[in-house]
């Protein structure tokens, strides 16, 4: 695509082609109020986040600025601004940073983005490929300057993206949330996957998905889950179209600015498959997790429990009006999406996969479980 159709930041602004605009609340609407949140919530999307020091920061921003001298070969490259941490990974340390003496690319806000070193290796590679992939066709990803899987620079596989401006939906906007992310997701869905499909392989499908999954619980030994794999093996749903998956789309992954979608964040869940998985993972997040875990301020938080099954299906009707998806699809790939939840939550009981998140230790988890088993008939279960 040209330059007009992608979409920049420069001066906290977003440009043409970074979103569309959002309808505007009632004056005086709840929305309105947290429209005017102060500006400190921008991109803390997540109260349960890994918890990063400011010297490890410091030090992270440092090992970064000598990789660029070398890749880059820019010897006077150097850091603008000390790096700001900014919450919102569950399993990634994230910094603000900006860098001097950089080439034009690189010489505008950025977000480094370190993984884990339990990550697969090429996890960092997939994103880049698939946010630069939506990036081209039009749609509001951060692009990718830089992605790196080889953990010797700062011990980890690590990416190097354009910030965008914004806060999450969840924050900026109380009207209309549904109706919002059903359209971006449309959206998305519409875009071409084939691309992208190229681009993954055979890891970024459906099938591919279940064999990542079944490697997982093997070696974690969750044998509890493996009737769940093997429930949903035997039961995949034929024909169906397929779509750009992003797997984790929900309003904390939403940066609006001034009425404006300016970013779609977090792909490393993206598969080409079809477009009821996604739905059905969006559809599981909003109404199991827990508000407590969430970024919206803890006056809304006990009214955010009244309305979350009001927000689900707003945003499923919206979904439908663009787009069928068949019930019996839609509560397959729900089981789907919740193995993955809970596979991640039965590695955090066993100790491995990383640092434990709030998520993980939180209702969600049998709140999965009990919908899981509804749907399925299968009485799937945890470590203790």
């Amino acid at each position: 695509m040209g330059e007009g159709r992608r979409r920049r930041c420069r001066g906290g602004r977003a440009e043409p082609g970074a979103g569309r605009a959002l309808p505007r609340p009632r004056r005086g609407s709840r929305a309105g109020a947290l429209r005017r949140a102060p500006r400190e919530w921008n991109d803390h999307r997540a109260h349960v986040a890994l918890a990063v020091t400011e010297p490890r920061a410091q030090a992270q921003a440092r090992a970064l600025v000598a990789y660029l001298r070398s890749a880059l070969e820019a010897p006077t490259l150097d850091l603008a601004e000390p790096p700001a941490v900014l919450r919102g990974g569950f399993d990634t340390e994230i910094y603000a940073l900006r860098l001097r003496d950089a080439p034009t690319d690189f010489a505008r806000p950025l977000v480094l983005r370190v993984l884990q070193p339990h990550h697969d290796l090429a996890r960092a590679l997939r994103e880049q490929a698939t946010q630069n992939a939506v990036a081209d066709a039009g749609y509001p990803a951060p692009r990718v300057l830089l992605a790196a899987a080889d953990p010797a620079a700062l011990g980890a596989p690590f990416l190097l993206m354009e910030r965008v401006p914004g806060r999450p939906l969840l924050e900026a906007r109380a009207i209309g949330m549904g109706a919002v992310l059903a359209d971006l997701q449309l959206r998305l869905h519409a875009l071409d996957p084939a691309p992208l499909a190229g681009a993954l392989g055979a890891a970024g499908t459906f099938d591919g998905y279940l064999d990542a999954l079944a490697r997982r619980i093997a070696r974690a030994r969750l044998d509890g889950l493996a009737p769940l794999l093997d429930w949903l093996r035997a039961g995949h749903p034929p024909g169906g179209a397929l779509a750009i998956c992003h797997g984790d789309f929900h309003p904390q992954n939403v940066l609006v600015e001034r009425g404006v979608v300016t970013g779609v964040l977090d792909w490393p869940n993206a598969l080409v498959a079809d477009p009821a998985f996604d739905v059905a993972s969006t559809l599981n997040i909003l109404r199991f997790v827990p508000a407590g875990l969430t970024s919206m301020p803890r006056a809304l938080r006990g009214l955010a429990r009244l309305v979350q099954p009001l927000l689900a299906r707003r945003y499923l009707a919206r979904y439908r009006r663009g787009q069928p998806i068949d019930d019996a699809r839609l509560a397959y790939y729900q089981v789907a999406a919740a193995l993955r939840a809970l596979m991640r939550a039965g590695e955090s009981r066993r100790g491995i996969g990383g640092a434990p998140s709030g998520l993980d230790a939180s209702p969600y988890a049998a709140r999965l479980l009990e919908h899981a088993r509804r749907v399925s008939g299968v009485a799937a279960t945890l470590p203790s």
